[in-house]
């Protein structure tokens, strides 16, 4: 097949065999451009051998021509023998408008796939271009960047947020509480009840909207991972450097990396210059890692692959350029994209209760009606005036205020924690902490602060010394062991000269507590700064770098004194195998003396005993030339432990909370930072990454209570290991600050993240967040969770013994064929008032300073326990009783309602629900351990109901609605030390059960003597 002339046709194409086969026509249908000499433009619309005829004619809209082409190359598809042709996109049409006019006759694309980190770690470089179809120093055209698009997409990520907003509002009403409340609503209007139907109506919509509002908000962890994509890079197209936007890059792109540079995609390192690369966000190392180009024997693990980079990380140091491997949702960062589109974030253990709570008065509200019925079946009364009259009964017997209670109890824990620095994004998540006794933990940046700090010195002569402060600010003192004794400058001079050349033989800057280049030698200058020698380096005139390798392993300087006529000294560090092997001397005490075997021995032994605490070891030396250096000593950095950690750790573990810890760092470091903040007091036990992956997920459910620490993880394996816990019936809390962490932190009971050090994702995928970056935080969390529990129970508590009592009254004279006890407008009084300021005032109850102290909640305790049933019938009786006493003494003989009956009926009622209030503060501590005056919000509360209730039954115009008439002095006395027996009983319960568990705490440790 020939192609038109040159200048005649759009640029299209169709497949023709094994070639893609394509055509252009002049650029003037794009732009303006002068016509060739030789072009014969009335020839073109005649047709002819290049199948082009009447392409220009008229020169049609593009669209048009569009349409055209395509209709002929599916004419050529009938008459080609079989061949398949393909119109091009409207994209890949736009791309190609503009191309020389000429026929390209281009090899059909083989298909290219992303390449697996591991398997592309282990390629050439002839085989890496083999399988991207790239020339490495020119890169792909134009042409194969527009196919392979079409196959790979956009280097980018798409949250599926499809699901409308109106419908996650609908889903709201699931909860089963809400739907009795609903239910209750329709009954009070088919009963004509319109003032209750209205008020259980606006609880519920006021509920239902708090909550959409908060979820609604926290909904956006997907989004947030396009952030991680930079706006730009760098790339090879064409033979030429092009300034792109990093959603361009498909696989096979040819990427350039400087320092600062954010990775725009997964790159196999083809070329490499002192390449480091921050990957703390990724793998948890707060090390960066050291970059190679040269293809790798084992795969490894992610966190090993020194010849691939990730998208996310950061060029901290160096140069370098690589093939794209992987991009988009086919990125490593991808991976964790598409999991945590699969993960769903769980109920809470408070909605899960809350929903059983519904379930046992759905339950509850059925057997009241079916008891009346029976009742009034029994007595000969027709079935649907006494199955009205039940329904009436269980709808009042419903305490629609729990959920507004619940609500307002959860909103002002949420305030209390902002207060204390902790953001709480979902209410329900603060109650999940009271039995949370799981918490997982991510070490760098979070157990630590990613600030690499020295901690340990040993100078060539033996001498040892420890370093006390944390990060890059200087503050801290360096103490000779075992004196203590704080040295300065060079009073010492083994420890000054070692400091020195850490100083020296360095690239970084400290500005405002924030390191600019190495974290490693941000540390050593720090050490400088606590030595009052940061200025030390001024003191010399660098004339050269031997930069570090990965190879080499050390670096070094040549620098010339200034203002003193001495000869040139080399400053070097590096690992001390290789260092060693450059010196001859050994400093003592600023004298050079002959490196003995014995000597490197002793050097050797420190430097291993310094690497199995964790410590990264850097040897330090100096000298006139690299040949015959004086070995100075070794300094020990870590990331250490943020202040408080091992504080909040041990709280935690008194209170029954395991902690552990889930990094991807080394076993050495993993265990250093496991004993320093006391994660086991026995022997810690540690599993790596691999095992992880190797166990299945019931063996690894069996042993994960077991293990404090896991080391060398991926996203993955935290994922993993979450899950396993769930599966071991844990309730789980995970911390973390990288996108490492955001699907463990999405799919744990609780995610918590760090303000300061945390990306957007994990802070978009936590529930909670820590805006100081403070680990200890967690425990004032957790005592939140636990107070507002038992904050609930006691709400509850009260909310039931009221209505169960109100209930039974109206029943026991329905079927005892007695007047009512209490009118309608009582009954409306008592709701507004119980159900009103007292009962909301139980719900905010200042946390008890002992919470913190008792062990987690079980999950399968339920709000309606045995135990508080007991105590709700308890109480219950009391009333009923009380109340029953005085309606029976006040009722004349021929059981005729008179006001007085009432008045003392409804004022002996109210008494004893205020006194029931009083005892519902604790469910185990009396009165006099809480104390009256902590709670002011009930004082206020009980205070208003009581004058409400005197404002009833002595201002003659409420006399006249309630029914009621003025009550003497001797009635008042008589009504408040009947109702004060409920307060008396339960205390006296409780005064028991104390005693009885003192008994048995006693009887405990003399049975195991």
């Amino acid at each position: 097949m020939r192609s038109p002339a040159p200048g005649r046709g759009l640029t299209c194409g169709g497949q023709v065999g094994g070639y893609l086969v394509t055509w252009a026509w002049p650029r003037r249908l794009g732009r303006a451009q002068p016509a060739p000499a030789r072009q014969a433009p009335r020839d073109a619309g005649r047709g002819g051998r290049g199948g082009t005829g009447g392409w220009e004619r008229g020169l049609r809209p593009l669209t048009m021509v569009e349409k055209r082409f395509s209709k002929f190359l599916q004419k050529l598809a009938f008459s080609g023998a079989g061949h398949r042709y393909k119109p091009l996109e409207r994209g890949e049409l736009d791309t190609l408008i503009g191309e020389p006019c000429e026929s390209k006759a281009i090899e059909k694309e083989k298909t290219v796939v992303a390449l697996p980190p591991k398997e592309a770690s282990k390629c050439h470089r002839e085989d890496l271009a083999k399988a991207f179809y790239v020339d490495l120093q020119n890169g792909l055209s134009e042409f194969s960047v527009t196919q392979r698009r079409l196959v790979h997409g956009w280097n980018e990520f798409v949250a599926d947020n499809s699901e409308p907003a109106w419908k996650k509002y609908l889903d709201q009403f699931k909860n089963p509480l809400i739907m009795l409340l609903l239910a209750s609503a329709l009954v009070s209007i088919l009963t004509k009840e319109y003032e209750d139907a209205i008020s259980i109506a606006l609880a519920v919509l006021i509920v239902v909207t708090v909550a959409f509002i908060q979820e609604y908000r926290s909904e956006k962890s997907l989004e947030e991972l396009t952030k991680l994509v930079p706006p730009e890079c760098h790339c090879i197209r064409e033979g030429r450097l092009q300034h792109l936007l990093a959603r361009d890059l498909v696989p096979g792109d040819i990427v350039s990396l400087s320092v600062g540079d954010r990775i725009p995609a997964d790159i196999r390192l083809t070329e490499v210059t002192d390449l480091l690369v921050d990957e703390s966000s990724f793998t948890g190392e707060a090390e960066p890692s050291s970059k190679t180009d040269s293809p790798l024997t084992d795969g490894g693990d992610l966190s090993t692959l020194s010849n691939i980079v990730f998208m996310g990380t950061l060029v901290q140091c160096g140069k370098g350029q690589g093939v794209v491997i992987g991009t988009g949702e086919k990125s490593q960062f991808g991976e964790v994209f598409k999991m945590m589109q699969a993960e769903e974030t769980p109920k809470t253990p408070l909605q899960k209760s809350m929903d059983k709570l519904g379930k046992q008065l759905t339950l509850f509200s059925f057997g009241i009606i079916g008891l009346i019925m029976f009742t009034g079946w029994l007595q000969g009364k027709q079935l649907l005036t006494m199955f009205t009259i039940g329904v009436s009964l269980a709808v009042a017997t419903i305490p629609e205020g729990l959920p507004i209670v619940v609500m307002v109890t959860l909103v002002l824990g949420v305030l209390r924690m902002a207060k204390k620095r902790v953001i709480v994004k979902k209410l329900p998540i603060v109650e999940t902490l009271g039995c949370c006794n799981v918490i997982c933990s991510d070490k760098t940046g979070t157990l630590t602060a990613n600030e690499m700090t020295v901690t340990q010195l040993v100078t060539s002569d033996g001498l040892h010394a420890e370093v006390s402060g944390v990060g890059y600010s200087g503050k801290g003192t360096v103490c000779l062991l075992p004196s203590k004794k704080v040295i300065k400058g060079f009073c010492n001079v083994s420890v000054g000269k070692l400091v020195e050349a850490g100083c020296v033989a360095n690239n970084a800057i400290i500005r405002g507590n924030t390191v600019m280049g190495q974290p490693t030698e941000g540390a050593l200058v720090a050490l400088a700064m606590k030595m009052d020698l940061s200025d030390i380096k001024d003191s010399y005139v660098r004339k050269k770098e031997i930069p570090f390798s990965s190879e080499q392993k050390w670096m070094a300087v040549e620098c010339r004194p200034k203002n003193e006529e001495k000869e040139d000294i080399y400053f070097m560090k590096g690992a001390f195998e290789e260092v060693i092997r450059y010196c001859t001397m050994y400093n003592n005490g600023g004298i050079p003396l002959p490196l003995t075997p014995q000597q490197r021995s002793f050097c050797q032994q420190e430097e291993k005993r310094m690497g199995s605490l964790g410590l990264r070891v850097l040897a330090l030396a100096s000298g006139p030339e690299l040949g015959a250096l004086t070995f100075l000593g070794l300094v020990g950095i870590i990331d250490p432990p943020r202040d408080g950690v091992k504080e909040a750790v041990q709280v935690l573990s008194e209170s029954g909370v395991s902690v552990k810890m889930i990094t991807g760092d080394a076993l050495e470091t993993a265990l250093a930072i496991g004993r320093n903040i006391g994660l086991c007091n026995g022997q810690l036990k540690a599993v790596s990454g691999e095992e992880v992956d190797s166990m299945e997920q019931d063996e690894l459910a069996d042993r994960v209570r077991k293990v404090s620490v896991f080391f060398r993880t991926s996203p993955k394996h935290k994922l993993k290991i979450i899950k396993a816990l769930q599966k071991s019936g844990a309730i789980v809390a995970m911390t973390g600050d990288g996108v490492n962490d955001a699907v463990a932190l999405k799919s744990a009971d609780i995610g918590i993240s760090m303000g300061q050090t945390g990306t957007d994702v994990s802070k978009e995928a936590a529930n909670m967040i820590l805006v100081d970056d403070d680990f200890s935080a967690i425990m004032n969390a957790v005592e939140e969770g636990k107070g507002i529990f038992h904050n609930i129970k006691n709400f509850v508590r009260f909310q039931l013994s009221t209505s169960i009592s109100a209930l039974s009254l109206i029943a026991l004279s329905t079927v005892c064929n007695l007047p009512n006890p209490l009118n309608a407008m009582q009954i409306l009084w008592i709701n507004i008032i119980m159900d009103g300021p007292p009962a909301q005032s139980l719900g905010v109850e200042p946390v008890d300073k002992d919470t913190l102290r008792q062990p987690p909640r079980n999950l399968k305790d339920t709000i309606l326990s045995r135990a508080l049933i007991l105590r709700i019938l308890l109480s219950a009786a009391a009333i009923i009783s009380g109340t029953l006493f005085i309606f029976w003494k006040e009722i004349p003989e021929d059981r005729a309602s008179t006001p007085r009956t009432t008045t003392m009926t409804f004022t002996c009622f109210v008494f004893f629900d205020l006194f029931n209030a009083l005892t519902c503060r604790s469910q185990t501590k009396l009165i006099f351990e809480i104390g009256f005056l902590r709670n002011h919000m009930f004082l206020y509360s009980v205070l208003g109901s009581i004058l409400g209730q005197l404002a009833v039954i002595y201002i003659p115009p409420l006399q006249r609605v309630f029914q009621t008439e003025n009550l003497g002095v001797l009635d008042l006395l008589l009504l408040t030390g009947l109702a004060s027996s409920v307060f008396i009983l339960s205390e006296l319960v409780k005064l028991c059960e104390k005693l009885c568990s003192r008994a048995r705490k006693a009887r405990v440790p003399q049975e195991a003597v």
